[in-house]
Formats: C-alpha cells, sequence, structure tokens
C-alpha cells in the first residue's frame, strides 16, 4: 500500500473518532456524567464531561459513519483509494470509544491534580485513539482487521496529534475553546 493511500485510509476511516468530541463541545452542558462527586477530595471527572455532550458526540460519530459509507464509493473514485465503508459495530466503536477515551483521560487528569483545560501532552491527543481501536476492534473485528493494517495504524498515531493540537488552536482562535491544547 503506497504512502497516500495510507495516510488517506487512516484519515477516512477515523473522521467517526475525531468527530465526537468536537461535537460534545458543541452540545455539552447539562449535568455532568460524575454528578459531582468527589473521589479522594477531587472531583471524579468534572463539569466538563457531561450527559448531553456524551451522547451528542457519539451519535455524531454514529451519523458521519453512516453518510461516509454512503459516500465512500463515490470518494473512492473520486481520489482514486478505495476507502473503507462502517459497518454497524464500526461506527459505534469508533464513535463511543473515542467518547469513553476522552472521559477516561478526564478521570486521570482528576486524579493527577490538573484541572478542567489543563494540559497533558500525549494523552490529551491520543487518548480517543487509545480506547477507539480495541473497542472497534471489539465490535467489529474483521472490518478491523481488514482495514487497521500495521500501517494504518501507525499513520493514525502520528497523524492524531498533529491533527488534534492543530484543530484545537483554530477552535481557541475562533473563541469555541477556552485554552490552546
Amino acid at each position: 500500500m503506497a504512502v497516500l493511500e495510507t495516510v488517506v485510509i487512516a484519515f477516512w476511516a477515523m473522521l467517526p473518532a475525531y468527530v465526537p468530541n468536537n461535537a460534545a463541545v458543541l452540545a455539552g452542558g447539562g449535568r455532568p456524567i460524575d454528578g459531582g462527586r468527589t473521589w479522594g477530595e477531587k472531583r471524579v471527572l468534572g463539569d466538563g464531561k457531561t450527559w448531553r455532550g456524551t451522547a451528542a458526540g457519539i451519535l455524531a460519530g454514529v451519523a458521519l459513519a453512516v453518510v461516509l459509507t454512503y459516500l465512500a464509493p463515490t470518494v473512492s473514485d473520486l481520489v482514486g483509494v478505495d476507502v473503507p465503508g462502517f459497518v454497524p459495530g464500526a461506527a459505534v466503536g469508533l464513535a463511543a470509544g473515542a467518547m469513553l477515551g476522552d472521559i477516561l483521560a478526564s478521570f486521570l487528569k482528576r486524579r493527577t491534580g490538573r484541572q478542567r483545560g489543563a494540559m497533558f501532552p500525549g494523552l490529551d491527543q491520543l487518548d480517543f485513539v487509545v480506547v477507539s481501536l480495541p473497542l472497534t476492534a471489539l465490535l467489529a473485528t474483521e472490518w478491523f482487521l481488514e482495514v487497521f493494517t500495521l500501517g494504518v495504524i501507525l499513520v493514525v498515531v502520528v497523524l492524531t496529534p498533529i491533527l488534534h493540537v492543530t484543530t484545537n488552536v483554530i477552535a481557541y482562535k475562533l473563541g469555541l475553546k477556552n485554552e490552546p491544547w
């Protein structure tokens, strides 16, 4: 598989995992998942992880996977790369895994004394990847093994932090985020 083809497939296959956290920010607010509870005198998750944001993020990721599946044949013809459609388990695994990864990162941030919005290099950029890929492998094993070759996974691990930092800086400059990370 050529490098450009691998990059295109990696980006395409991860879109349902890339979008949920952004959708959660836009639709967030409401009741925090942790209900304000503490553990060891620190919030379990914090006010930034809400039921509404999580549900909206998962729905946005799954909806995007449905649209991408519909568009896959046309996009494949246009770009000359056979991009995959998404089976239901993959759509749910990528979207829900992304949200769960972000929630787990928030939990780890609270345990290490970081406040909401505080930077945690590495974790901030890959939290959703670390959970979405294994969950997708569990829910859609055959699809995962076909799409996420070693090369695609390597591109995801390299490309994701770059995309994450870039989109966060843009959101910060647009006033959608309070910090650029």
